[in-house]
């Protein structure tokens, strides 16, 4: 992993212990913070792939689901670059701390496709914000 995303794992995962989904959220939204909404997607895109590689599965990797929500975790960081710290972010978007909600955009044979986890899909039943 690079040195950047080595320090953020860190900080976020607890010494590297535990990456579960808020990490994932909050991965994202140091990626949007640090390099811009517009870049959030292409940075979480190489950072999730390093990770899975750095675990020995880089085949559960996803396309659609990681740029989803870089997509989802981004345009909220956008509407409100002053909240500036992770907890702040999420007390104000709680719904980005429930895995299911991309649900709430995909149908799970969508979402569940090999052309969604090798390629981006967009959402079958909502659009993204």
């Amino acid at each position: 992993m690079t040195g950047e995303l080595t320090g953020i794992m860190a900080e976020i995962s607890d010494g590297g212990q535990r990456f579960g989904h808020r990490q994932h959220v909050q991965l994202a939204f140091v990626a949007a913070r640090r390099h811009g909404a517009a870049a959030t997607s292409d940075v979480m895109r190489e950072w999730i792939k390093q990770i899975a590689a750095a675990h020995g599965a880089p085949e559960r990797y996803h396309e659609t689901i990681t740029v989803a929500w870089a997509k989802l975790v981004a345009h909220h960081v956008a509407e409100d670059p002053a909240l500036s710290s992770f907890d702040a972010f999420v007390g104000a978007n709680p719904a980005l701390l429930d895995k299911t909600l991309l649900t709430r955009h995909y149908s799970p044979s969508v979402l569940g496709s090999a052309t969604a986890k090798a390629a981006w899909v967009a959402p079958d039943l909502a659009a993204l914000p």
